[in-house]
């Protein structure tokens, strides 16, 4: 009888061939998918270019253009059409082209691309972010993703489990980006170094999978290999009608042995704000209202869903941005572009005085569509804030929930929601 296991080890060991898997044990993997984009992507093909196999599977490897795309200068739309021939020449599937697409992490879930079970490695670090439907993901180094193209293996070594059991009713206002964030704040950004995160307790179930591919997505800013949620009748219903594939659910056993395990009250996670220069650097927003700011982002592949687009615009609704003010909202796909106006969001949104924008991680890793000059703060629902990452290293990015950035751009200040009315 194979030894319990965690979630993350029974994945791996599927993966592996094996009955069993140990952490610290390195194992090679037979891989469902390879993900890159037009940053990442170059660097992959030349490596796949240079093994002179092809690739393992036209139907196993997305590429999308999401960082610089649009292109937004030569050297990006050179990098794009690197991308672009090669999944051509390939036959790829899977490569979404400007316009059918969106921010990766969001369009994949999204599309039923990826599905619960599955083996991802992708060559962007947020590659984490299908841990929310119950899949292993992570990101590694453009030459790694480019061996996995050509070979459809990848070798690992078996990471230490961290459990984060959550029960409880969550205060108003707080949310899952709260809940990240709280994890963050707590055991800092090298607190889970090399570690599966996985999340359970009532707080975890009653959330969506939009809230769940929230909390996944910023694993890697604790220093995570992976996050981890099973799947239960929540995933299930959201996977239902969208997933393209069979998948196989795979669960914790209850004796398995986690490296450690935390019990969190979900009263104690309220509002909150990573302050720069580290997503760990939390404070309440009831202890930032002081802070004043001169932009807000609301989008990337952390909040960019219509969930987040619903706060935001539930915000805003009636509202203006204060003056001196500039907001940028950025729904994460084409998909959830069309439900905002489906669903009139987007005359929420314009009426606020925001810009809306087609999907784009732009701002987020300092690209465009929202430079920050010197001096300047801006409160985003993005994933990290480090010196620089927005724009002059002498700028500030504050880290929050969707809604609290649209306060935020109201009030001209950190605010709440509730500080509006």
């Amino acid at each position: 009888m194979a030894r319990p296991m965690t979630l993350a080890e029974k994945i791996l060991a599927a993966h592996a061939g094996l009955d069993e898997v140990v952490p610290g044990q390195l194992i090679e993997c037979e891989l469902d998918g390879v993900l890159a984009n037009d940053i990442t992507a170059p660097i992959a093909i030349k490596t796949v270019n240079e093994i002179g196999a092809g690739v393992f599977d036209k139907n196993g490897i997305f590429l999308v253009p999401d960082h610089y795309a649009p292109n937004k200068d030569i050297k990006s739309a050179e990098q794009t059409k690197i991308t672009r021939d090669f999944a051509h020449a390939n036959n790829i599937t899977y490569y979404f082209e400007q316009g059918c697409a969106g921010i990766e992490h969001a369009l994949l879930p999204e599309k039923g691309i990826v599905v619960p079970g599955d083996l991802i490695i992708g060559a962007d670090s947020h590659t984490c972010t299908y841990g929310g439907i119950g899949a292993f993901s992570t990101g590694v180094g453009s030459t790694d993703a480019g061996v996995g193209m050509a070979t459809g293996r990848a070798w690992f070594k078996v990471p230490e489990t961290i459990r984060f059991v959550i029960d409880g009713e969550l205060p108003e206002g707080a949310s899952a980006k709260d809940i990240i964030l709280h994890v963050i704040g707590m055991i800092g950004v090298d607190g889970a170094l090399y570690c599966a995160m996985e999340f359970a307790g009532s707080t975890i179930e009653s959330l969506s999978v939009e809230g769940r591919l929230t909390i996944a997505n910023m694993a890697i800013e604790a220093g995570g290999k992976a996050g981890l949620f099973e799947v239960d009748d929540v995933c299930r219903a959201w996977l239902d009608g969208r997933v393209q594939r069979p998948y196989k659910e795979y669960h914790a056993d209850a004796d398995a042995q986690y490296k450690e395990v935390y019990h969190i009250d979900a009263a104690d996670i309220v509002p909150c704000v990573s302050w720069p220069h580290l997503p760990s650097n939390t404070h309440p927003v009831t202890e930032s209202r002081h802070i004043d700011i001169d932009q807000v982002v609301i989008g990337s592949c952390t909040n960019g869903r219509i969930e987040d687009m619903r706060a935001a615009a539930e915000v805003f609704r009636g509202r203006t941005v204060a003056l001196g003010v500039r907001c940028i909202v950025i729904p994460a796909t084409q998909q959830v572009w069309l439900d905002c106006v489906h669903e009139g969001l987007m005359d929420i949104f314009v009426g606020a005085n925001c810009v809306v924008s087609t999907p784009t991680c732009g701002p987020c890793l300092g690209g465009y569509m929202g430079i920050l000059a010197a001096g300047e703060r801006c409160v985003s629902s993005t994933n990290r804030n480090f010196v620089g990452r927005m724009g002059d290293p002498t700028s500030e990015v504050y880290l929050a929930s969707p809604a609290v950035c649209a306060a935020s751009a109201v009030a001209g200040h950190i605010a709440l929601p509730s500080d509006l009315d």
